[in-house]
């Protein structure tokens, strides 16, 4: 029986009937961007292996897990977090295939030396916030979303040195960081290879931006067509009901 602490609770993973996930208001809840991203990257089905950055509770790898047999690392620096990624394990009962660490993303590298991925995927924090008064009061909300343990160029250089020859590293991010993410993919050997925009609604500007690169890829970048999450009348639109119900 896992134990729950805190204010932590137990949720159904969306509609994968035979996945839950410990979370908590104050600490961890995933959003719609780890949804999106496990929706839109690529997943080696049967052979290879997929290491997500910044996993948080462990919420990509569970995804993932749905649709891949291959083992899943996950690596998370803060200590509660990865409590409750290890606990996640534990309580969907995938100690078989998924393994958390508690760790840095920049000491990764290293650690795995030559023993390369075929998939990296990350949902970094995504704000540049350089003073501390500027941070979310929320110190486990505030290193998820500012780059307080790591900057773009530290998760960039990380999923390439990670990534083995034609693997692929797949990002959520903002739409506004779009050319620094592309400048520094291209400086770290990541060729930019899909793209996909997601917007609140028609007529909004994008706020949410699905990046896949390939290590020492040709060039060639395929633009897919825009995800729109909500209907004029509010509700969601039919793709985004699919991706939440699990296409």
């Amino acid at each position: 029986m896992v134990q729950l602490k805190d204010d932590e609770r137990i949720d159904d993973l969306l509609a994968k009937e035979d996945r839950r996930i410990i979370q908590s208001p104050s600490a961890f809840a995933f959003s719609l961007d780890a949804v999106l991203l496990a929706d839109f990257t690529y997943v080696p089905k049967t052979r290879g292996k997929i290491l997500d950055l910044c996993t948080g509770n462990g919420v990509i790898p569970l995804f993932l897990s749905t649709r891949s047999s291959v083992p899943i690392t996950g690596v998370e620096i803060q200590e509660r977090l990865h409590d409750m990624a290890v606990r996640n394990v534990e309580l969907n009962g995938l100690d078989d295939q998924l393994q958390m660490i508690h760790g840095d993303l920049k000491e990764m590298p290293a650690y795995y030396g030559n023993n390369k991925f075929d998939l990296v995927t990350c949902n970094p924090p995504y704000f540049p916030t350089p003073k501390s008064d500027e941070h979310n009061l929320n110190e486990y909300l505030a290193v998820a979303r500012h780059e307080i343990h790591c900057t773009l160029e530290d998760v960039v250089s990380a999923c390439s040195r990670l990534a083995k020859s034609g693997g692929k590293v797949s990002m959520v991010h903002r739409p506004d960081r779009l050319v620094e993410i592309i400048e520094r993919f291209r400086a770290h050997k990541l060729e930019p290879k899909r793209m996909r925009l997601v917007y609140p609604k028609e007529g909004k500007e994008a706020n949410i931006l699905l990046i896949e690169g390939v290590r020492d890829g040709r060039p060639g970048l395929k633009i897919l067509p825009p995800l729109y999450a909500l209907q004029e009348s509010g509700g969601y639109t039919d793709e985004l009901k699919e991706i939440l119900n699990g296409r």
